[in-house]
């Protein structure tokens, strides 16, 4: 089993992009998610910090608006993507641990994003009350933060745990789920083809189980007000303001 970082940048990086179903249709998810919290509004723009930015699929659609934004990620390959977009010259990008964040920011940002599932990708619920504890400190009063983040802590069982994510005529994506206590195991599993015959690659990582109830907890004792909503693809958008 790999790190979280050796798995993106080794395993899931170089097609990340086409598992998002490609940088066009990213990008118009990515805008069509931070308008519906707000952060398309008119003259909203401000600081914005993009905690595991990937590729820009909300960094750009901020830049975009006019927002200034930092955009930190633990993958060189997928701060490359971003910087050769033709809007990622005007995103700063940091390869490094999102929970160095503090180091690089200049000022409060008015808005603190950490999407796309990145939240269970941290190493246990200690590193996640630490990245909260940040958060609420650099926050200014009425600042928000942004997470979206997929619910683990119902375990799928039998046939369930097998999941066909994309496909194409190349590719076949799927992952295996494996339940412990507190993470699960995520097996994933790349047949590509090539020269007339499948190859196929597979590689694991360890993702948290974080309820919602527990998250929105945490920060609430952080100080900040939350909501819970649905958001895109089954994931679950959590929107925390500073009081």
């Amino acid at each position: 089993m790999t790190s979280v970082r050796d798995h993106y940048e080794n395993h899931l990086a170089p097609f990340y992009s086409w598992l998002s179903g490609g940088v066009d249709e990213a990008f118009a998810r990515g805008q069509a998610e931070v308008a519906a919290v707000g952060l398309l509004d008119t003259d909203s723009a401000g600081y914005a910090l993009d905690l595991g930015a990937g590729f820009g699929m909300h960094a750009i659609p901020l830049a975009r608006q006019g927002w200034s934004v930092l955009a930190i990620d633990s993958s060189a390959l997928l701060l490359e993507e971003l910087r050769a977009h033709p809007d990622g010259d005007s995103v700063t990008t940091v390869q490094d641990d999102l929970l160095r964040f503090p180091q690089y920011i200049s000022g409060c940002p008015d808005a603190i994003l950490c999407m796309g599932d990145t939240l269970t990708h941290l190493p246990d619920r200690t590193v996640v009350r630490s990245l909260f504890a940040l958060v609420s400190e650099h926050l200014p009063v009425g600042g928000r933060l942004v997470l979206s983040f997929r619910d683990y802590s119902k375990a799928l069982e039998g046939p369930d745990r097998f999941i066909l994510v994309k496909s194409d005529e190349s590719r076949v994506f799927t992952c295996f789920l494996e339940y412990k206590e507190d993470t699960v195991r995520v097996h994933d599993i790349l047949h590509q083809r090539s020269e007339g015959s499948w190859l196929m690659r597979v590689s694991a990582y360890e993702k948290l189980r974080l309820a919602p109830e527990w998250v929105q907890g945490q920060l609430e004792c952080y100080g900040l007000s939350v909501r819970q909503e649905a958001g895109l693809a089954g994931l679950v958008r959590v929107i925390a303001v500073r009081r």
